[in-house]
């Protein structure tokens, strides 16, 4: 397992943003995160563990505890009979679904484009154009508090809107197994394309950001309350609410975490004056 003391966080988030963790781990096998979770009790410290960074915020003091890496080394994606997958937690979302399609197996469409990996997808249940984790998903191993290692029922882990019981009760996914439907490839991988060129159209993709910065209020859309409160483009340092999509909050080159949050804090308000409605970070701020 890799040791690294005082790494910069930035080059680990897709923002780009975040100061020096006190230790960063990367395990490669669930053996290897058990003990990164005995590291830390050890030393007394906290800990955190993240995937490819696609949906978090660090501060720009870092995290004086320890980060663990659930990512390289635990990206296997294995075929099973009946149309099942089964897929370690640092596998790539994208890439789950991109193994499916070579199967004629479909059901992840949506989640071609999506940068996160499989335990952070399954964590928040991900979701984008009308399909989710949860439409899909049969099991997960999860890691609890305790250091056991259980296998959880969909019904177990009560997904919903970017929820589950994994957030609740801080377990670590290690694998899951999804129930995929059996189709046409080309047409399976045509659906690919045009989401994936929906997102390059629709989304600002060439900037560094955390994805959506804020979850869907009931009966909303986030991006169009937040323009309509006029803040397409709004900025503060280099942390910018996309002219693109107003639904991101981008790093323009040199965002500081400080920034984004001051941005966050702003938008909230902003809309919440002009429509009455309060916007809640989807973005996970350590």
């Amino acid at each position: 397992m890799q040791v690294k003391e005082m790494e910069p966080l930035c080059a680990h988030t897709t923002f780009r943003i975040g100061g020096p963790a006190a230790y960063y781990l990367v395990p490669e096998c669930a053996e290897e995160v058990r003990e990164g979770i005995a590291f830390a009790n050890e030393r007394k410290l906290p800990f955190v563990t993240i995937g490819r960074g696609s949906n978090i915020l660090f501060s720009d003091k870092g995290y004086d505890g320890v980060v663990i890496e659930v990512g390289r080394g635990m990206e296997r994606i294995e075929v099973l009979d009946d149309g099942m997958i089964r897929a370690d937690a640092g596998a790539g979302i994208g890439a789950l679904a991109a193994a499916a399609a070579r199967e004629s197996l479909g059901g992840l469409e949506f989640a071609s484009g999506i940068p996160g990996t499989l335990g952070g997808a399954v964590t928040m249940n991900a979701g984008a154009y009308g399909g989710e984790i949860k439409d899909c998903i049969v099991s997960a191993a999860v890691l609890d508090a305790d250091g056991a290692v259980q296998r959880l029922k969909k019904d177990q882990l009560d997904l919903g809107y970017r929820s589950s019981v994994i957030q609740k009760k801080g377990y670590i996914v290690l694998n899951a197994v999804f129930q995929m439907q059996e189709g046409e490839k080309e047409t399976i991988l045509q659906r690919m394309r045009e989401m994936n060129e929906s997102r390059r159209q629709k989304q600002p993709l060439e900037y560094p950001s955390a994805g959506s910065t804020f979850k869907r209020p009931e009966g909303h859309f986030a991006g169009k309350l937040i323009e309509e409160a006029g803040l397409r483009g709004y900025r503060i340092g280099d942390a910018q609410v996309s002219e693109k999509h107003c639904g991101f909050v981008i790093n323009r080159g040199h965002a500081t975490a400080a920034q984004g949050l001051e941005l966050i804090g702003h938008v909230q308000e902003k809309v919440f004056q002009v429509s009455g409605i309060k916007l809640e970070p989807e973005v996970k701020i350590i």
